[in-house]
């Protein structure tokens, strides 16, 4: 039996919220949360506590009328979600200044958070976002970088993480990013029985995955952030790390040794995990072949990405895209 208090996740709900993302978060992480509890032996109870709060405790009208129920006001959660909303911005923070506090307060307090679409703007309110990596829904591309100079928005991403503040650009890259914070909560095995119920369908315009680098861009090495990125856009490609440091004003001993100060990581490790984590992606996302799959995240000889796969995640390639689309009856 569980002897610690469940974890608890808090959906924030206000005026003008999407019902769909807020029920998506609800819906995903309830799923987790009795799976995780079945798997802990406690039959149908679940594992987690996952809570729809709203400023004042009361219910909120959504965009499309519906008036939501919530569970309480805002808490001491230790994950936060903001689902996307729509209306005017300036309005809802000056009448509730206090989610800010709140939001720096769980974040000063470990807590991690992450905003779907317009979501993310009240981390970037808080100034959590600042000089960090972020991303939100392309139509509110420009209010954002006009309202938030002062973070790092990238209009190419779907999803980015620094310092668990983590974005989703849409639906789709949210369900992608509970997934991820499903499996670091409650364990792998929960994560990809989630994604099994939910993902048969689902089409994506990128590749998931990836998540979990932005942690090693907490760094002030600007260098060395030019080549994280470059990293990430060119990480299929044929090169040679001798040349990438000579492109941005380095020897490769001068590059090898800032590379592994800035980011913890050695770079050939680095671009190992980036291989690995798209890969992922793509072998729970797709029903392109290993051969292809290898070929598209820059390793020529199948074999040999089959190895490195299996000892970055203990699993081959067909391992584990099994655990995510075999049948089962749980």
């Amino acid at each position: 039996m569980q002897s610690a208090s469940p974890k608890r996740i808090s959906i924030l709900a206000v005026e003008g919220v999407f019902a769909s993302t807020l029920m998506q978060a609800k819906d995903f992480f309830h799923m987790a949360s009795l799976r995780h509890g079945k798997q802990l032996g406690l039959g149908l109870n679940p594992a987690l506590d996952v809570r729809l709060v709203s400023p004042d405790g009361q219910p909120a009208l959504s965009f499309s009328g519906v008036r939501i129920p919530v569970d309480g006001g805002l808490d001491d959660a230790e994950l936060v979600v903001l689902p996307a909303f729509w209306g005017d911005f300036d309005r809802l923070r000056s009448r509730h200044p206090h989610i800010l506090d709140w939001l720096r307060e769980r974040h000063a307090g470990g807590a991690t958070l992450c905003g779907e679409a317009t979501g993310v703007f009240w981390m970037a309110a808080a100034g959590l976002l600042d000089g960090k990596e972020a991303t939100t829904y392309w139509r509110f591309h420009q209010e954002f970088a006009e309202r938030f100079p002062r973070v790092l928005l990238n209009r190419d991403k779907h999803q980015s993480d620094a310092d668990k503040l983590y974005c989703a650009s849409g639906v789709t890259s949210a369900s992608d990013l509970y997934i991820h914070l499903i499996e670091r909560i409650c364990g792998t095995a929960v994560a990809q029985g989630v994604s099994r119920d939910v993902f048969y369908e689902i089409q994506r315009s990128y590749t998931p995955g990836r998540l979990g680098f932005g942690g090693q861009k907490l760094h002030q090495d600007l260098n060395i952030l030019q080549i994280q990125q470059w990293l990430e856009d060119h990480f299929a490609e044929k090169f040679r790390f001798e040349d990438v440091a000579r492109e941005h004003g380095m020897s490769i001993r001068n590059f090898m040794r800032r590379f592994h100060a800035a980011t913890g990581d050695k770079p050939l490790h680095y671009l190992q995990r980036l291989r690995i984590e798209t890969a992922k992606g793509l072998l729970s996302a797709t029903r392109k072949s290993i051969k292809t799959i290898s070929y598209e995240v820059g390793y020529d000889d199948a074999s040999f990405f089959a190895r490195l796969f299996r000892q970055h995640t203990e699993l081959s390639p067909n391992q584990y895209r099994r655990q995510f689309h075999r049948k089962e009856g749980a």
